[in-house]
């Protein structure tokens, strides 16, 4: 600990040193909103003070999608801006392992899924790859201890080697050894983007590159609840566990040694390119200065992606007792599963953008050819599809109005008939009402594979009879900066909606029921003080298999002020709460959450925590006492026989500096 405060001390002068440098120069605050162009106008931070003003610009932009983002430097929110994992996922006990959402979200996605699901929230994907434009290069450092040896580091930079090509570069890494036995987490995540283009801005190229690597221990919950309150167990590693109670464990940062794991690896290759045909002008700037401008009008896209997933499960102390209850044989030595699949397809898109000058405004119209092959145990399967999509967007030119349709429809193929329908009206009213929007989306899609098939070394099932799921969600939103406030209700409604019945069996709900969500969150503020309110309600219509709390709820109060000349505060109290409800069980060896009705989940108190997060220029530091509810009373649950954390200490620090 001694080493740790030093290494905090040595840090924070790093930070106060970046401070002096950046106050020589102009930087832009680092927002969420969307602007007309990448450095046409300045944006507010999401913090209640701004950065003073630097000649730094950085954006950002999705693959596909017209608007620009600002980064965000707001030091109130632990778990988005720092954890990277939304305040709603309750995990099974420990950073890094399986989680869940508890404002539920189904999967809405045609086409082929292997159905691995319960690390999600911390993985890389395509759709989140970030393509950068910066003035400046930029680098950004984080670093974590908590209790327990508990650290994540990240590391990501990003430059602009000439006004044309930038890359992009991010890795973070999780290891925590957790409370209980055989709960350690080592996960290590890579991804790399580059943008380039040519002279003449007619040709594009986008590159995203991820790597993801999970070792999420697995203990299959506590034997008994009992033991939590017994005085013999304060040391939670002493608790018995349903399966690894017994293996050896070792830790090390880089090279932790885990007997009893979910073990999965992630890779994904995807490069886009893109050609133009338009108007380009020479836009004369100043004497010495002049500007090419160049305005596609018809464009060709060429999409190539690759990924593969490898998905395992090993107990090599296997624990007779838990796989003859819960799966129904006798495991012998070593329980192994592993799914090993890996997709790659070939896009081709014709792009029409109708009124020169807004690329928000474009009709895409396309094909993609898949090719999956999938290597198990016991067995392989090869397959391909065919699928045919088109999209029209009008993002007009005044940001006051949005407009989507896209439409995905596989063709030819294993996946014949799966679609995908989706609408989206967004306005922009005024500066005191806010944004409005209201959208629609329908996805018949064949049931995630592992619903379908699953095999160990010790056993397999098939589900041949499982139809195509059917779900419809219908939205209205309104956001409103001026006001602080974000609305959501959603609406939604499933057909042959699939399951898992127990452990290692899965089923499918053969009937409609629906599923009403109303998300909120606002913020109030008096003086110096404010409260940061997240609510969600939540009522299942019908008899399907979906649990929910019907309230969940999270509120911060915090003193917020900017002290001296350059230091931010934000300290107060953070509470988290949900009523009662059947939480999911989790299957290990499938790595599954399981749908139950044995036992309800009820947490007497909310889980508290206290927080000091301040800012000193470009330095952030996030200081945390999680969990002071174990305090008073005993472990809250995640699920059956899956207890949260006792009382943690977490310091956080995040802190970038400009060349």
């Amino acid at each position: 600990m001694k080493q740790f405060f030093i290494f905090t001390a040595l840090l924070f002068c790093c930070g106060i040193h970046v401070k002096a440098q950046f106050n020589s120069g102009r930087f832009t605050n680092m927002g969420g909103g969307a602007v007309n162009s990448g450095n046409s106008r300045m944006q507010r931070d999401t913090s209640k003070h701004e950065h003073e003003p630097d000649t730094l610009t950085i954006s950002y932009k999705y693959m596909g999608e017209p608007t620009t983002y600002r980064m965000d430097s707001s030091i109130n929110d632990f778990q988005t801006n720092f954890l990277r994992v939304p305040a709603s996922y309750t995990t099974l006990g420990n950073t890094g392992s399986a989680a869940y959402n508890t404002i539920f979200t189904p999967v809405l996605k045609p086409g082929f899924d292997p159905g691995y699901h319960a690390y999600d929230v911390y993985m890389n994907k395509h759709k989140d790859a970030k393509f950068y434009f910066t003035t400046r290069p930029y680098t950004e450092l984080q670093y974590l201890v908590g209790s327990k040896q508990e650290q994540v580091i990240g590391v990501s930079h990003t430059q602009n080697r000439t006004e044309r090509f930038n890359f992009a570069f991010d890795y973070r890494k999780i290891n925590a050894p957790g409370y209980y036995r055989s709960q350690n987490t080592s996960h290590d995540f890579y991804r790399l983007t580059a943008r380039y283009q040519t002279k003449n801005k007619r040709a594009n190229t986008y590159l995203s590159f991820y790597n993801n690597k999970i070792n999420g221990g697995e203990n299959g919950g506590i034997r008994s609840d009992t033991f939590l309150h017994n005085n013999s167990f304060k040391q939670r590693k002493t608790i018995p566990t349903n399966i690894g109670n017994g293996a050896s464990t070792t830790f090390s940062f880089f090279n932790s040694t885990i007997p009893t794991k979910s073990t999965y690896k992630e890779t994904g290759f995807l490069i886009q390119q893109q050609y133009d045909w338009g108007h380009g002008d020479t836009i004369h700037v100043n004497d010495t200065t002049d500007y090419y401008k160049y305005d596609p009008v018809f464009r060709v896209q060429y999409t190539f992606n690759i990924e593969s997933g490898n998905y395992g499960f090993i107990d090599s102390g296997a624990d007779t007792a838990f796989y003859v209850n819960h799966y129904d044989f006798i495991p012998g030595d070593t329980v192994r599963a592993q799914h090993k699949f890996r997709t790659l397809s070939n896009d081709l898109s014709l792009i029409q953008f109708p009124v020169r000058g807004n690329l928000g405004h474009f009709i895409n119209l396309g094909a993609r050819f898949e090719s999956t092959a999938g290597t198990f145990l016991d067995a392989d399967i090869n397959f391909s599809n065919l699928a045919l999509h088109g999209e029209y967007r009008n993002k007009t030119r005044n940001q006051k109005w949005d407009f989507s349709a896209k439409g995905e429809f596989y063709a030819v193929g294993q996946n014949i008939g799966d679609y995908m329908l989706s609408g989206m009206l967004k306005r922009h009213i005024n500066d005191l009402l806010g944004d409005v929007t209201i959208s629609a989306l329908n996805v018949n899609r064949e049931p995630s594979y592992v619903f379908k098939y699953f095999n160990s070394n010790r056993d397999a099932w098939y589900n041949t009879s499982l139809g195509k799921e059917n779900t419809t969600l219908l939205t209205f939103a309104t956001n409103n900066d001026k006001l602080k406030y974000n609305l959501t209700v959603n609406y939604y409604l499933f057909n042959n909606y699939t399951y898992f019945t127990d452990y290692y069996h899965s089923a499918q709900f053969n009937g409609l029921f629906n599923l009403l969500q109303v998300i909120f969150s606002k913020k109030f503020s008096i003086n110096y003080f404010s409260w940061y309110l997240d609510l969600a309600f939540q009522q299942r219509h019908g008899d399907g298999p979906v649990s929910v709390p019907a309230f969940w709820t999270r509120n911060r109060f915090a003193f917020e002020k900017k002290l001296y000349t350059n230091l931010n505060l934000s300290t107060g109290i953070e509470l988290r709460y949900n009523t009662g409800f059947y939480a999911y069980d989790y299957s290990p060896l499938l790595g599954q959450f399981i749908y139950q009705q044995n036992q309800k989940i009820t947490n007497n108190i909310p889980d508290i925590a206290a927080f000091v997060n301040f800012r000193v220029k470009s330095f952030t530091a996030y200081i945390r006492g999680e969990n002071l509810n174990t305090l008073l009373a005993t472990n809250n649950y995640a699920g059956p026989m899956y207890p949260l954390n006792n009382f943690a200490f977490r310091v956080g620090l995040r802190w970038w500096f400009v060349n």
